[in-house]
C-alpha cells in the first residue's frame, strides 16, 4: 500500500486588542448599549439601509468590539448565523448585543426579526455565549427585546 501525504493548511486563531480591558466601556443598560452602537452608526444610511451589526462582549460586559454583520435594502437584510458565531469565537466573546435598523424609524420587531432572536439564543446556548439584548435602532429611539421581556 502506498503511503498517501496531503498538503493541509495549517489553522491559528489569534485576537489582538489594542486596548486594555479597563479602559473599554462595561454595558449595564439597554440605553448605554444604544448610545454605543449610534455612535458608531453611520448616520447617512439608518434611515437608508437596512444593516445588521454585533457588539461583541467579555464576560465582564465590557466591550470588545463591533462588528458589521450584513447590509441590505430598504426592507430586509440577510443574517448569517454561523458568520455571527465564528466572528464572537474567534474574539473569545462571552456575551453578545444583536443590533439592527429599520430604514422607516419605526422600531416595533417583525415576526422575522423575533425568529431571527430566537434562533440566535437557541445556537448562543450551544455555544455558551449569551446573547444579553437585540435593539432595533433609529437615529431617535431604539427597541430593546431585553427590556420588553423577549429575552
Amino acid at each position: 500500500m502506498e503511503n498517501s501525504f496531503y498538503q493541509l493548511a495549517e489553522i491559528e486563531i489569534s485576537y489582538k486588542p489594542k486596548f486594555k480591558s479597563a479602559l473599554r466601556p462595561q454595558i449595564d443598560s439597554s440605553n448605554l448599549a444604544y448610545q454605543i452602537m449610534l455612535d458608531n452608526w453611520n448616520q447617512d444610511k439608518i434611515e437608508l439601509l437596512e444593516e445588521f451589526k454585533i457588539l461583541l462582549l467579555n464576560r465582564r460586559n465590557r466591550v470588545l468590539g463591533i462588528v458589521n454583520i450584513s447590509q441590505g435594502g430598504i426592507s430586509a437584510t440577510i443574517v448569517d448565523v454561523k458568520v455571527i458565531f465564528a466572528i464572537a469565537l474567534k474574539a473569545c466573546a462571552s456575551n453578545i448585543i444583536l443590533y439592527h435598523n429599520h430604514p422607516s424609524g419605526e422600531t416595533d420587531p417583525s415576526e422575522a426579526d423575533v425568529k431571527l432572536t430566537k434562533r440566535l439564543l437557541e445556537v448562543g446556548e450551544l455555544l455558551d455565549i449569551k446573547i444579553l439584548d437585540h435593539l432595533i435602532v433609529s437615529n431617535d429611539k431604539y427597541f430593546s427585546f431585553r427590556d420588553e421581556g423577549l429575552i
